[in-house]
């Protein structure tokens, strides 16, 4: 099986599995992240297979659709992967980069690194800032039944691993404890590069908002 086989095997297990997600975090999210990958690797030196396997499979369990459970997306990608009889290697590989990729919290020290991971990385972050990164969020906050605002409620920006997982603040809030940080969390040149406008979008945005919530434009 060649790689071209391999990447639309992959991609026609993730449509299915995630026929019916959350809208932030369906096949258009993995396309998203998947294409975006492929544009910051150009300038990369790295494994296109691994960098291609890796952003599809990113989020084929999400923990935060499966009560917590870490260990599920994992345990799932390699079941599929050995599925394909690839090299453990490459299995192994891509695995790493799902169990790292996330963000947990400002606090989270990331326990693995590689020049693939820096990619599928920056093009996930990447998918949570700027336009469609404003609409993910509040996707999901509606999808949680959030509040959009609450001036009582300050953003927390000394959580934990666990707070972080469970934190039900309103979702502006998640502005400044996740989307926000992110363009200084950049791996890749071409990622901070293109971190840049998707920043600006967001403070504009939220500029507007608040402007808005106090009725003065």
């Amino acid at each position: 099986m060649n790689n071209d086989e391999i990447i639309q095997k992959t991609v026609d297990f993730v449509k299915h599995t995630l026929h019916d997600a959350e809208g932030g975090h369906d096949w258009f999210h993995i396309e998203r992240v998947f294409k975006t990958s492929k544009t910051i690797a150009k300038s990369e030196n790295v494994d296109m297979l691994v960098v291609s396997l890796g952003a599809l499979l990113h989020d084929i369990a999400d923990s935060k659709f499966h009560d917590g459970d870490e260990v599920i997306g994992p345990r799932i990608a390699r079941d599929f992967l050995e599925g394909l009889q690839l090299d453990f290697s490459i299995i192994d590989h891509v695995i790493s980069i799902i169990e790292n990729i996330s963000f947990k919290g400002g606090n989270v020290a990331q326990k693995f690194t590689s020049a693939e991971l820096d990619v599928v990385q920056d093009a996930d972050r990447l998918d949570a800032i700027g336009a469609i990164g404003i609409a993910r969020c509040f996707n999901y906050g509606g999808f949680k039944n959030r509040a959009l605002y609450d001036p009582e409620i300050k953003p927390n920006l000394h959580m934990n691993k666990e707070e972080y997982k469970n934190s039900t603040a309103p979702t502006i809030n998640h502005f400044y404890e996740k989307l926000l940080l992110l363009k200084d969390r950049m791996n890749t040149q071409t990622g901070r590069k293109m971190a840049e406008d998707r920043h600006l979008f967001m403070e504009q945005f939220l500029d507007q908002f608040y402007r808005e919530w106090e009725g003065k434009s």
